[in-house]
């Protein structure tokens, strides 16, 4: 199998050049805390869709989903539509309530809710969470960027956090958000490319129903029995639900309507680009049969069918999946720690420069510690494997209280608590038993931490102050925004905004015309140069977006109304 050549690697390199300058551009502009850690609640409900859609899509989509793909075919989409639930889920029930809280971070909203030692135990606990989480996203990268490359899988994971890191204390919120976009027309014009080369090489798409028939049903395989995908669904919906980048991402935006709408495509999203992003996988299983590892089935079809140069943009496109969710995930993170535990417990008084600068120490201590840690993840079985164990032990017991509170107003403190540490022990003796199933061990689980939770709301409290807070937060999240709480639209930022999208769209399409020079002669090249032209008509679209006399005329309207 070939590796990266000369080439690859200067495709490689100039993306990272493009996401390092956009990352000091918008360092530029963040000022305050707010602007670091929610965009100043000013993110375009469009941009936060697709980041909220690309925050949850990394290698690990690529790694471990592609490792289903292979082995058992469209099972891997019947599972990954699962995330299509709690994107609706949120559009109906918790869109406006997070808008309307008011929060920087989703563990704020717990003190208000519940009590302070609600508020610490679960901010606490849930950075230890996100650590593991993030250790599997990064570990999947680095499989990913060993197998293409010469570099080891531990130096693979040293490199790649290391840049994730840099980058994310820069810019803050503002620069995942409109990395995001970037990465996310790199990551499709990419993947466009090799569809077609797949199916070809597989001899088309009947060549492959009669090599792999088994592969084109919705429930092959273990991971496709009624049970497990009934589990997987609910704890995926859970999962989803309190994920604090998903939180972040509904009350960043402007108002109510534009959470909803954000809401609403991240599910059109959901459901439509895995099938993109899968198909090649599920036809590796006919173009290359007998993988000794099943999860590096996408980069193998990669190394096997892109010419040099492409090559190189996939992996730029790999690493920007999991850059997003990285990123994403260091800055709500650093959040808790710096305005939840640091700021709440350390340091009441700190504020401005002082505050910033400490969010931005937090995100590196992070990147850090889930660095070191993505070198033992192997030990886990691998990166399906161990995201399973950890999310079934850590994240459902944490998350209940926080998506159930923002809706119950009955179920108390102790509930919360007594969920967190009954679930965390149950699930530590459950997943211990060899004779009991994952999805038996964790559907037992899900109902045990919901009843805990909702018998706390049978006992009244005697606490009038707590029932006081509690119903103004209840009636806070029934009150829709007025106008004065709306952030005001800075025309001129997104006219800048828009300027930033095209340079990287224009340095995007010349990367990929460039790359595919040498390789026109074939379909991927031509493929390739097609997708850059593709690229710069968009960049062009974009740059002279907000020159029209139309748009001149609103902004000045704008203006008028609000001076």
């Amino acid at each position: 199998m070939q590796t990266l050549t000369t080439l690859d690697y200067w495709a490689v390199a100039i993306y990272m050049l493009l996401m390092a300058g956009i990352g000091l551009f918008l360092g530029k502009f963040v000022k305050n805390i707010g602007d670091y850690f929610k965009g100043g609640n000013a993110i375009p409900w469009v941009s936060g869709a697709i980041s909220n859609f690309m925050t949850k899509f990394s290698t690990f989509i690529f790694v471990a989903y592609a490792g289903i793909a292979y082995e058992h075919g469209f099972v891997a989409l019947t599972l990954i539509w699962s995330t299509v639930l709690p994107a609706l889920v949120g559009v109906a029930f918790f869109a406006k309530r997070w808008r309307r809280a008011g929060i920087m971070t989703p563990m704020e909203l717990l003190e208000t809710r519940y009590n302070m030692p609600v508020r610490q135990l679960f901010s606490w606990l849930g950075v230890f969470f996100k650590i593991l989480d993030n250790m599997v996203r990064l570990y999947a990268l680095g499989l990913f960027v060993s197998a293409a490359t010469p570099m080891s899988l531990e130096m693979s994971i040293l490199v790649c956090g290391i840049i994730v890191a840099l980058y994310t204390v820069v810019g803050g919120l503002w620069a995942v958000v409109i990395t995001d976009v970037v990465q996310f027309i790199i990551l499709m014009v990419a993947t466009l490319i090799l569809v077609p080369l797949t199916i070809q090489a597989a001899g088309g798409l009947s060549e492959m129903k009669l090599a792999i028939p088994e592969h084109f049903t919705w429930f092959n395989g273990p991971k496709g029995m009624p049970l497990f995908l009934m589990v997987y669904y609910l704890m995926i919906l859970v999962k989803y639900s309190g994920n604090w980048t998903f939180i972040q991402r509904f009350y960043s935006v402007r108002d109510e309507k534009a959470s909803e709408k954000q809401g609403l495509l991240t599910a059109v999203f959901f459901f439509l680009f895995p099938v993109i992003f899968l198909f090649p996988s599920i036809a590796a299983k006919a173009i290359i049969p007998d993988l000794a590892n099943p999860e590096m089935a996408y980069v193998s079809v990669c190394l096997k069918l892109l010419p040099t140069g492409i090559m190189g943009l996939m992996v730029a496109a790999m690493f920007a999946a999991t850059m997003s969710v990285l990123s994403g995930e260091y800055n709500v993170t650093a959040g808790v720690l710096t305005k939840d535990i640091y700021q709440r417990l350390f340091n009441p008084g700190a504020k401005g420069k002082e505050i910033l600068w400490v969010g931005r120490l937090m995100t590196l201590f992070l990147g850090a510690l889930i660095t070191v840690g993505a070198l033992y993840v192997g030990g886990f079985g691998g990166a399906f494997e161990a995201n399973k164990l950890f999310t079934g032990l850590f994240a459902l017991p944490m998350t209940l209280p926080l998506v159930l509170g923002i809706v119950l107003k009955r179920p108390l403190p102790w509930g919360a608590l007594a969920t967190v540490f009954g679930g965390m022990i149950l699930g530590l003796f459950l997943n211990s038993q060899p004779n009991l199933s994952w999805e038996m061990a964790t559907l037992i689980e899900i109902i045990a931490c919901i009843a805990i939770y909702l018998v706390s709301g049978l006992i009244p409290s005697a606490d009038q102050a707590y029932i006081q807070r509690v119903e103004a937060f209840f009636r806070k999240l029934a009150t829709p925004l007025t106008e004065s709480e709306k952030p005001k639209v800075d025309h001129d930022f997104v006219r800048v905004m828009n300027r930033l999208y095209a340079v990287a769209l224009v340095v995007t399409g010349l990367l990929f015309a460039a790359m595919s020079l040498p390789s026109l002669r074939v379909t991927s090249g031509q493929l390739a140069f097609g997708a850059g032209i593709l690229c710069l008509i968009a960049a062009i679209f974009l740059w002279t977006k907000n020159a029209s006399p139309k748009i001149r005329e609103e902004m000045a309207r704008e203006t008028e109304l609000n001076p």
